[in-house]
């Protein structure tokens, strides 16, 4: 992890409001009391004076985060801003709940702790979000009453949307519209889904063909250009891409990292560290260790044999087809929990190649169609040969991760004289 900046994804609570058919988490009761959070705080904070690292963003997630009362994040704000003061570090918060449980007794919180912004998920359409006692509808609903409750209280929503069999057949002009013309939502991102955690009909269903998908995002994509671009719409991952292929500062999802293992950890309510909140709700055997247990948090890390075949996933799938791929150099081979919910293997590429690979053209010829340049067939912009401005989205020191980088330095190297050939 490399940086100045480090991100966790923290559940303090691995307990859920809601009975979604696709999710990947496997809930319990547990969640962390205020004297837990601080010893993770602690082990954290000297992780990064270790580094020299001076900023952390957690992201609070769950389970559902506001199973939680928003009084126990008072308490967990000051004892955080405290401990962040004595060792002259800055902590960012942001915020991701489904918003079912909602209410105004959370605006001060929200205000005060995640800058007055919140990120919740919502699909369109609807098909397998649920609550305990009630289906789609009835969640769907209740989702919209809240988020617009939040939004006239002046609080920002920005929605996370998975897309379904129905989202492609519905087409990609309809579901721009449910989100921004209709809920007026003007931050949100699309994400493909995958069959992570315990299996059930729904998951063994899930996977969407890579043809309707490619031609879905690049619709999007089209759409969001023509009518939301220069209109203040944030559209994931699709700006970040135009911005990454225009040369302009950009920050790319975390399945398109040179390694998601060099970005962040997540940490649940047990103490359990893993790569990230699929990983610590899901599949014990990836768990790297608990923190609560270990002497060091980088002490678990570099110990730690489960981190280590994420470290070694770039190097082992390289020598597969990725490395005849134009886009090897901004994409990696993916995101290692969708290659293993549907193959049980990390080593090998994303399932959702061939989509990631379509709408990387598309976006880098709207790039240079918009910029009045013109691509000659085989040939790359320069910001996918590495010349662009490009920004981490946050990592963390090198220091800690200095006896696992040498393949990836290999990797970057080898890249350059495929891309350059």
């Amino acid at each position: 992890m490399t940086g100045n900046h480090l991100q966790v994804i923290l559940l303090p609570t691995n307990k859920c409001n809601v009975n979604c058919e696709y999710c990947f988490e496997d809930k319990t009761d547990d969640r962390l009391s205020l004297e837990q959070l601080s010893t993770v705080i602690t082990k954290i904070l000297d992780f990064m004076d270790e580094g020299g690292t001076p900023r952390l963003t957690l992201h609070w997630q769950g389970g559902e985060i506001m199973t939680m009362p928003p009084e126990w994040f008072d308490q967990a704000y000051e004892l955080i801003q405290v401990l962040a003061y004595t060792r002259n570090k800055q902590i960012d918060h942001g915020l991701q709940t489904n918003m079912i449980a909602y209410s105004s007794r959370w605006n001060g919180i929200i205000k005060r702790m995640f800058g007055n912004s919140v990120g919740t998920s919502m699909d369109y359409p609807n098909l397998f979000r649920k609550l305990f006692r009630g289906g789609p509808d009835d969640y769907t609903r209740i989702w919209i009453r809240n988020v617009e409750a939040a939004r006239a209280a002046g609080i920002g929503v920005g929605v996370i949307a998975v897309t379904n069999q129905a989202t492609l057949a519905l087409g990609a002009d309809r579901f721009y519209s449910f989100f921004v013309d209709e809920l007026g939502i003007t931050d949100f991102q699309v994400n493909t889904p995958f069959p992570g955690g315990e299996q059930n009909d729904t998951k063994r269903d899930l996977a969407l063909e890579n043809e309707q998908l490619s031609r879905f995002f690049i619709e999007l994509t089209d759409v969001w250009i023509e009518r939301g671009r220069t209109a203040g719409v944030k559209l994931g991952p699709v700006d970040q891409l135009l911005a990454h292929f225009s040369g302009e500062p950009s920050c790319l999802p975390c399945i398109w990292q040179s390694n998601c293992a060099d970005e962040f950890i997540a940490i649940d309510a047990r103490g359990f560290v893993a790569q990230c909140d699929c990983w610590v709700t899901s599949y014990p055997e990836y768990f790297f260790g608990n923190i609560f247990e270990c002497d060091t948090l980088s002490n678990l890390l570099r110990n730690s044999p489960a981190r280590k075949q994420f470290i070694d996933r770039p190097a082992a799938i390289v020598d597969q087809d990725c490395i005849e791929c134009d886009y090897l150099s901004m994409c990696h081979g993916g995101c290692p929990v969708r290659t293993y919910t549907m193959h049980h293997t990390l080593l090998t590429k994303d399932p959702y190649c061939h989509l990631y690979r379509s709408l990387f053209r598309h976006t880098e010829e709207a790039a240079a169609r918009l910029a009045g340049l013109s691509l000659l067939p085989g040939h790359s912009s320069k910001a996918r040969n590495g010349v662009a401005n490009e920004r981490s989205c946050g990592s963390i020191s090198p220091d800690h991760t200095q006896w696992l980088t040498a393949p990836l330095v290999q990797i970057e190297r080898r890249v350059r004289a495929a891309v350059k050939s």
